[in-house]
Parts: structure tokens; sequence; C-alpha cells
């Protein structure tokens, strides 16, 4: 349907707020309502959408999760097709994407995981911050969790090889424990059983043995885990705090179609569905291509026009557009951009055009639409166009193979050791003459330091000056944006310590060892090694090695114990140092037998 003019904006503000600002108790709906819609941060990169599906007769509770970590197609897309359901018995919260920001650049969190906020306690540092609030209160409401994912390789109890093994998680049904006992109480909650008895009858609709799904036990709270950074996932919190089943559902990233994905995260939600007694109409698994259908926008607050993909849009400098609408064959997941204003999404935000641009339409992190925007004629405005104040939108940072844009004020947090580079600012057009991006505690050029450190490769553990950072200890350090003595915007990176999760040893060629930090390894002079996989909180695979006793071992380097261990005849320890290049990441023992 189209209209005259374009909504006004006041009336959707009013209404959003009052949505927003309704309690969120999960109190059974009047006969004629069978669903919510809530929509949180409305019309900027952090959109948030959630629905509440009640179904005709009581019953329990059951939340999806969707995209909270934004390169994970399977889980958004898989959670999207929850949200229209009709229910027969029960209830369903559906949160198809948690981190709409991270979907958009397509990455697993630009400012952190998600994933890894939900403490017991509340804070609202930032906007990721917020939503994990409003995750938490969702989930207080529910009886059940379901958190999915898309995970790197394929668990498997036993090592098989690099992409198949214990410390993988896709194709797996992820738990934080097996039985779980209510703290002060007797009551059970047998989280192990019941994710086996969901994946024997998943698995008969499985014929690839490799795709099959297994339990993932990652023992959280144990003191000995090798996951105890789950402790701050939304399915330990659900677990801990509100005492409910939760669990992580992983697809595998190495599937070779998102259709096959999203059909195997259904399998799974729809066997729980049935075993918590939810009654569904049960989605399709209908993946089409996105499609623009029309654009409705305005230009300088006039009367509402249509506009196609491909179409061009005439304007004269100075013209704003204001784009209320987006007609297309998904009513979820869709973000506006009108490159080089604005940030990513310009949906329902006036906007002025000073220049030749695009207007891109995306679904999700996939641009299916665009429509130029072409200057005809001079600037409609009247006044000294320099006495405008200009506004710089985003600092463009490449860290551990993408790229991030940081807001003013924001924080990346980073490892000692990452490489980055500071790119350029957003918008493009931002270009004052005197621009200056300097990183305080770096030189790019000693012997002419003018204070840009655009375009150099920084090495986080080598090229920083300590003195420089803000908490003198090598922690926290600000880039600072300025026009000569004018402040325009500060950033800042933070430093986390390197370290490794674990390595795998292949010892002699038969037997593959999972050593942590500290670990002490029982071996022969006459044993082979070969280090075969190494996980670190680093980005990047080139550099590691193990140091012993002065000597070192490459990754996939084969060698004899006896070539290291020149000791004294009665050294029988000797310790390893865990390094990628000159960063020492921790240790582990070997004890000569």
């Amino acid at each position: 349907m189209l209209y005259n003019s374009a909504p006004s904006r006041s009336f959707l503000s009013l209404v959003l707020y009052l949505m927003i600002q309704i309690p969120l108790f999960f109190s059974p709906p009047p006969a004629l309502s069978q669903r919510e819609h809530l929509v949180y941060f409305p019309n900027t990169v952090y959109e948030l959408n959630v629905y509440k599906i009640y179904g005709k007769q009581p019953g329990k509770t059951l939340m999806l999760i969707g995209g909270i970590q934004g390169n994970e197609p399977g889980g958004f897309l898989s959670a999207d097709l929850y949200a229209d359901m009709s229910l027969e018995k029960g209830n369903l919260i559906v949160v198809p994407r948690a981190n709409f920001y991270s979907i958009l650049l397509n990455k697993r969190g630009p400012h952190g995981d998600m994933n890894r906020k939900f403490t017991h306690e509340d804070t609202a540092d930032s906007m990721e911050d917020k939503i994990v609030s409003i995750l938490k209160k969702l989930i207080g409401q529910s009886d059940y969790l379901l958190n999915l994912h898309d995970g790197s390789g394929y668990y498997y109890p036993k090592y098989i090889d690099k992409w198949r093994n214990p410390m993988r998680f896709g194709q797996s049904i992820i738990a934080d424990c097996d039985v779980y006992t209510v703290p002060g109480t007797d009551r059970l909650i047998n989280l192990g059983d019941m994710a086996r008895k969901v994946i024997a009858k998943v698995n008969l609709y499985v014929k690839n043995e490799l795709y099959k799904f297994h339990f993932n036990n990652t023992e959280t709270g144990d003191p000995d885990s090798a996951h105890k950074q789950q402790r701050k996932s939304a399915t330990y919190y659900a677990l801990t705090k509100h005492h409910i089943p939760a669990f992580g559902v992983e697809t595998s990233k190495f599937l070779p179609s998102i259709d096959l994905k999203v059909r195997y995260h259904n399998l799974v939600i729809n066997t729980f569905m049935k075993h918590f007694d939810i009654i569904p109409e049960h989605p399709g698994i209908a993946l089409d291509p996105p499609i623009l259908k029309y654009l409705v926008l305005s230009i300088n607050g006039k009367t509402a026009t249509v506009a196609k993909d491909r179409q061009s849009i005439y304007l004269r400098a100075g013209d704003s557009i204001y784009v209320s609408h987006i007609e297309a064959n998904y009513e979820r997941g869709l973000s506006l951009d009108i490159l080089g204003y604005g940030d990513l999404n310009d949906f329902r935000k006036n906007i002025v055009i000073t220049r030749n641009t695009r207007l891109i339409v995306r679904k999700d992190n996939q641009t299916f639409a665009e429509i130029p925007i072409k200057i005809s004629g001079n600037r409609r405005v009247e006044g000294d166009e320099r006495n405008l104040t200009l506004k710089l939108e985003y600092l463009v940072v490449e860290a551990r193979g993408h790229r991030f844009l940081l807001a003013d004020g924001e924080t990346l947090p980073l490892v000692k050791g990452d490489h980055m580079k500071v790119v350029d600012v957003l918008p493009s057009c931002f270009c004052p003459s005197g621009l200056k991006i300097n990183f305080k505690g770096f030189v790019g050029n000693w012997k002419n330091n003018t204070g840009e450190d655009r375009g150099y490769d920084i090495n986080t553990a080598t090229n920083l000056m300590r003195r420089y950072s803000l908490d003198k200890k090598g922690k926290v350090y600000e880039i600072v944006a300025s026009q000569g003595t004018h402040i325009l915007a500060r950033f800042y990176v933070s430093l986390s310590p390197a370290s490794f999760d674990y390595l795998i040893l292949n010892v002699n060629d038969r037997s593959h060892m999972v050593l942590r930090p500290g670990d002490t390894l029982p071996i022969s002079a006459r044993d082979e090694i070969c280090l075969d996989d190494v996980k670190t909180n680093l980005h990047g695979e080139k550099g590691f090695h193990l140091s012993i006793d002065g000597y070192e071992l490459r990754a996939r380097e084969k060698q004899s114990i006896g070539r290291f261990f020149r000791g004294p005849a009665d050294k029988n320890k000797y310790e390893a140092l865990v390094k990628k290049n000159r960063i020492v990441l921790g240790k582990i023992n070997f004890s000569l037998q």
C-alpha cells in the first residue's frame, strides 16, 4: 500500500516508544492476540526485533536466539523461519538477529563476542551490553533456551584430524554439563539425556556420517574445563541464573550450502519443540533470493514517490532524502545504506545529499538492489558551506583479517601481538584540510614524525610505547582524530595478553595428545613428535613453534625427542615454551621416561 506522504516521524517515534515501554512479562495475551512484535533501537545498525508467539493452548516457553555472532547465517536464517509461526500449544520467544550490526558487517563480533557478555551482573557500557540486558530479561521469561550457531569443523568425541576432534563445535548440540543440580534443591536438569534423545531422532534424517550430530558436554563449570570462556555465554547464564535447560545448536561452517545448515537447525529445533510439548505449524525452508519491489521515499519532505532497483534518482546538491518503506519479498533483515552518508543503516533517516552516490539495499549482509543518486544542479541551501559542522562518523581499522568501524569513544579489543592498520575515516567525503589520525604511542616514521598514522602496519606487541598508554601498563591506547588544535573524535584500542588454549602433538604418527598450559607429557627420547595445531587468541596460523631447551620445533615439523633433550643425565623434566614468533603464549612440560 502506498501513502501520499511519508509517515510522521514523531508519530512513529511515539508508537515505537510505547512498544518498547510495554513491560516484558510473558503473561497470557487476550484471546485475539496471538503474537507480539517488539522493536528496540529502531532504524539503527543495532535494531533488535523480538517476536513473542502464543499458542492456542497454554504450555511451556522456548526462546530461540539467532545471529548473536554475525558470520553464522545458518543460525539467524533458521530463527527467521519461526518468527511468523502459529502454535497450537506452548509459546515461543524468537530473536532472529541478536547482533544485527555484526550481521551487516559479516563479522563474528566487531566489538567483541556478544556471547561472552552474559555475566550475572548488568552493565550498559556499550550497545552490545544493552542488547544483552534485554536478552537476559527474555531468558528470564522462558522455560528453555536454544542458541543457534554455525561452528568450525566437526565435533567428534575422539581426535580424528585437525577439523574433526573434541575441540571443534560444528554438528553438535552443546550443554554446559551433563546433569545440573539446582543449588539448594534436589532438582536435577538432565541436559545430556535431553540432548541425546533429540540427537538420536535428528540423526535418522542425516545420511552423511560426517554430518551427524553429537552431544558436546563442555563441562563449563568444571575447574579443569577447556571451555572456561563459556561461563559468560547465554546458555551458562540461563542454566545457572534462571535454572532452565539451555543448549547451543551448532551446524558446521563447512557444510556445502546455507540451505543445508538451515535444514539441520530446523530439524533440531523442531525435535526439541516436540520434546518440550510445544506444538507448531512447522516452518518451511524456502530461501528464495531477496528481490526489491520498490522503495517509498520523499525528497525535501514533499510528496512520497516510488523508486525501483537500478532506477536513478536525480537531486540537486543539498536535497534531503527520506526512505520510509522497503517493499521486498522479505520483511526481516533488511537495511538501506546511502554510501558515504549516515551509517550502515540509513532507513527512515533524513539524509542531505551533496554529491553523486548510490543507495544500496541489503538482506542481512547481502546487497540485492542498488539505486544511483545523481546530482544534477547547484546546491539548494543558502549560506557559506565553510560554516557547516562536518562530522566524522567512523574510523576504519583493519585487524585480525577484518575491517572494523569505530564510532567516537568506542574501543577495539585486540590481543597483544595482533597487527592492525588505521585505514581511513567515514564518510569518505569527510576530508578537511589538516585532518590527522594519531595513534598515541606509535611512530610510523621516526625521521619525520608528523602525527599522521594512517596506512602503517602496527605490531601491537613491538611497535607501541608503553609509557604513552592511558593506563601506563600497555593495556589501553588512544587514537585521536584532529584538525589543527580541534579534537574531532577519540578512539581506543585495548590489548589483552596473548595466550594459547591448547596444542595438539602427534606422537610417533599414532596418537594425538591435547595439551593445555602447564600440562606435562611423559615421553621417551626415541619418540618422534610433530606440532599439528595450536589454538590461541591471536589471529593467523603462521609463526607458531615450541622452544625446547633452546631448540625450536616448528609447526608440522617432525623431530626426534632425542634432538632436543641434551641436558645433564639426571635431568628428566624439560620446559617447552609455546611461542608465536617472539611472543611467549605459555608453556608445557616434557617428562623424559
